[in-house]
């Protein structure tokens, strides 16, 4: 079986990749390392001793698309291409509206042109805007999300419910992503933010390493237990794996369908902090700043329909999220850059 991934050189799109390789699938990647590096794939391969071919184009490009799924056979499609940053959402909200929901138009089109109908779309847990209740099920409002990238998701999950709904050949699963973190185990993939970064973990490994002198914390005055945002970080490696079974579920029972991939449990910015100083011994000098636009104080998952409908759960908890960040890290100061200079 053939597996494309959009934006598969990128930090989710790269580690699905891998297990998928470990999986037995064939692999391509299609990203124009806009915010991704080619090294990532290189390191995928070694990783797994297998082949990826790679396609070096943006997925707006529909007939560049096309061609590779048809030259290659791809039988299925996990699109994780786009821009993720929810602060920057807020200040170039056109940039972030044309790309995501763009490629997304493009790549369906593509799809049905050549009769591939199987995809697997990385959603956001940014649909849910600021939920009134937690833990967040799936069956909780969707509709007022805080920020344009949330937004962009919505839409194109509203655009994937209406493709398979005017056409029951679709198979697609929407994936609600709480908060990806951490590294392969090995220290050879991880997450490469291009710039300063907007997700926490990256700036604090960045702080550790020394590229970075002073974390920001955003917001020190919500309505949570110390004052921080909370948020459910899930184990990139967990995330890829609920690729692979969701892939393997939609392929069977068709329709579309929507899960959240979390791990129920909601931890603090601060208490992340205290987890690295924990385990990696290295504290981190961090100072509070004003709120950050698109920000809200607290989500997390209830994942108990993923785990009852894809037989997955989030296996690894903080502590190895934060080991594997920090080996990365550690391993790669510079990130991809490093390698690509030598």
């Amino acid at each position: 079986m053939t597996i494309l991934i959009t934006g598969g050189a990128g930090y989710v799109g790269s580690h699905t990749a891998l297990v998928l390789c470990q999986a037995g699938y064939d692999v391509i990647v299609i990203d124009n390392l806009v915010n991704a590096s080619r090294e990532a794939v290189v390191r995928v391969e070694q990783l797994a001793g297998r082949r990826i071919v790679f396609v070096e184009a943006d997925v707006r490009d529909s007939d560049t698309v096309a061609s590779a799924l048809t030259r290659y056979g791809v039988d299925a499609v996990i699109h994780c291409a786009g821009l993720k940053a929810v602060g920057e959402s807020t200040e170039r909200p056109l940039l972030y509206y044309q790309t995501n929901i763009d490629t997304t138009l493009s790549l369906c089109s593509a799809m049905e042109r050549v009769g591939v109908k199987t995809l697997v779309f990385s959603s956001s847990a940014t649909v849910y805007g600021d939920p009134d209740e937690l833990p967040v099920t799936e069956n909780a409002p969707v509709g007022w999300p805080s920020n344009p990238y949330g937004w962009s998701k919505l839409m194109i999950e509203r655009i994937l419910t209406d493709v398979q709904a005017a056409d029951s050949d679709w198979s697609i699963a929407l994936l609600r992503y709480f908060n990806p973190v951490g590294a392969h185990e090995s220290g050879r993939i991880g997450e490469d933010p291009k710039g300063i970064p907007n997700n926490l973990m990256p700036f604090v490994t960045q702080v550790a390493v020394g590229r970075r002198a002073t974390l920001s914390v955003f917001g020190g005055d919500y309505a949570t237990a110390d004052g921080t945002g909370v948020r459910d970080y899930i184990h990139v490696m967990d995330l890829a794996e609920g690729h692979l079974r969701a892939m393997h579920v939609i392929a069977e029972r068709g329709g579309c369908r929507v899960w959240n991939l979390g791990t129920g449990r909601g931890t603090s910015v601060l208490e992340v902090v205290e987890a690295f100083k924990r385990v990696t011994g290295r504290p981190i000098d961090y100072r509070i700043v004003p709120r950050r636009a698109g920000d809200i104080a607290a989500c997390c998952a209830a994942p108990e329909r993923a785990q009852a409908e894809l037989d997955w759960r989030a296996r690894r908890g903080l502590d190895a999220i934060v080991r594997d960040a920090w080996r990365w890290q550690r391993q790669n100061p510079e990130g991809y850059m490093g390698s690509d200079r030598e």
